[in-house]
């Protein structure tokens, strides 16, 4: 069941990225999520250079027990940050053929609100 929905999660991706491309004026968003973590990065394709990288491996704003969604969240946040600092306001978002719901909607909102432009 694992290498059935892989691998058709590696077909939605190779789909999108036929469509969503990254230059150094508007940089490629791409999210990976694991089972406990997710992870995200600023790339420029035409280079093929990660610009700026997060994950939800920081230290969490808040104290105590956090959920996967906030910690998400927290993490676009982050991205949104370090971006806007080297002066990249505006992003294509690629979800990786994950479908844009739970933590990857999260840490596109986050990123949303920390400045970001898509």
């Amino acid at each position: 069941m694992k290498n059935v929905k892989l691998s058709h999660r590696k077909i939605r991706h190779q789909r999108l990225r036929k469509k969503i491309t990254g230059n150094s004026q508007v940089p490629r968003l791409v999210v990976f999520r694991s089972n406990k973590h997710i992870y995200a990065q600023i790339i420029d394709d035409t280079q093929g250079k990660t610009l700026i990288a997060t994950t939800d491996l920081s230290k969490p704003k808040k104290v105590g027990k956090i959920t996967k969604i906030e910690k998400s969240f927290q993490a676009g946040e982050n991205l949104a940050k370090a971006a806007i600092k080297k002066n990249i306001k505006k992003v294509v978002f690629d979800r990786a053929g994950y479908h844009f719901h739970g933590r990857v909607k999260s840490l596109a909102e986050g990123a949303r609100k920390g400045g970001l432009l898509f």
